[in-house]
């Protein structure tokens, strides 16, 4: 008789034993991981001790066959098969989450959601402090997490892997591809310290285009700022002397030198009540600047993120001038 053949496993057995050695926990240290580009920041993200993560990654590179996190410099960066995994795995979390609280309504008395907020901070300096005590206020066991809109970050990516969950922040023409709601519109004026030459003398469109203006860093390179594409519509340029990565010290910056800051009333009220500032027109008539809470269609029918957008726009409505 021939010698009897082994039984062939099934197509796909293979796939599905890979597949029982992965739980939901090892997708958000994935996740986590190839987002911090670091072990340590990602524990400190997922509140883990540091080996742990390190024992979870090291899990995953055996299940995946990659290094999926190499070393290039200083650096930690994803290895090719590590960014393809990032979308996947954002995918998985995100559903994960909406599992069972989309088959309900959302209960902010009992909701331990973590909420992911990226914001401008030219915006009001009262309104971000009135949303997280909002927020807090009403949903005491969630979790709120504040994201700067920088150079480094790509919100548009984020908020479609689902790595935030609402944009706030001022566009000429927000992007086509995301849902919207406008939140206000803001006067354009200018801040200058109260020795400012122009306190006394006043200015006209020539004066305030030769004097010397801070502004603030770029959102990404060669990104113009909201006021200069405006100017660049009316065929206009100012004279910018001074860029800052850190918009909260600026009017600080402004109030020891003859520079001038222009930008929405809503923040030099506010920042002018403290510092030996004087608010002047722009005589340069620009459009009022318009701000928004921008999200990504994956969000639009969610309850707990529909909750979060009418707390945002409760906030806003609720700060007086």
């Amino acid at each position: 008789m021939p010698p009897s053949t082994p039984p062939t496993a099934p197509a796909g057995a293979g796939d599905q034993h890979l597949f029982d050695r992965i739980d939901l926990h090892l997708i958000r240290v994935l996740h986590t991981v190839l987002t911090e580009r670091s072990v340590s920041r990602a524990a400190l993200r997922l509140g883990m001790h540091q080996p742990a993560v390190s024992t979870a990654l090291k899990r995953l590179r055996e299940l995946s066959g990659d290094p999926l996190l190499v070393r290039n410099g200083a650096h930690m960066v994803p290895t090719e098969a590590g960014q393809r995994m990032l979308e996947p795995a954002a995918n998985v979390l995100r559903t994960a989450e909406t599992l069972f609280t989309e088959a309900r309504s959302f209960d902010p008395r009992t909701s331990c959601q973590t909420f992911h907020i990226a914001a401008s901070d030219y915006l009001d300096p009262l309104f971000l402090p009135r949303l997280v005590a909002d927020i807090k206020r009403q949903a005491p066991l969630a979790r709120v997490e504040i994201h700067a809109l920088t150079r480094e970050a790509d919100y548009r990516a984020q908020l479609a892997l689902g790595e935030i969950d609402l944009v706030i922040g001022n566009w000429l023409q927000p992007p086509d591809e995301l849902h919207l709601a406008r939140l206000f519109e803001d006067e354009v004026v200018s801040l200058v310290s109260r020795h400012h030459p122009a306190v006394r003398r006043g200015w006209d469109e020539a004066a305030w285009l030769a004097a010397e203006h801070i502004a603030p860093m770029p959102t990404h390179p060669g990104a113009r700022g909201i006021i200069d594409q405006m100017l660049d519509g009316l065929g206009l340029k100012r004279h910018i002397a001074v860029r800052s990565a850190y918009f909260s010290l600026i009017p600080d910056m402004v109030a020891g030198t003859q520079l001038v800051l222009t930008t929405g009333r809503r923040y030099c009220e506010r920042v002018a009540s403290r510092l030996p500032l004087v608010i002047l027109p722009c005589p340069v008539a620009l459009a009022p600047l318009q701000y928004y809470q921008l999200w990504h269609a994956r969000s639009q029918h969610s309850s707990a993120a529909r909750w979060l957008r009418e707390r945002t726009r409760d906030a806003i409505a609720g700060l007086q001038l």
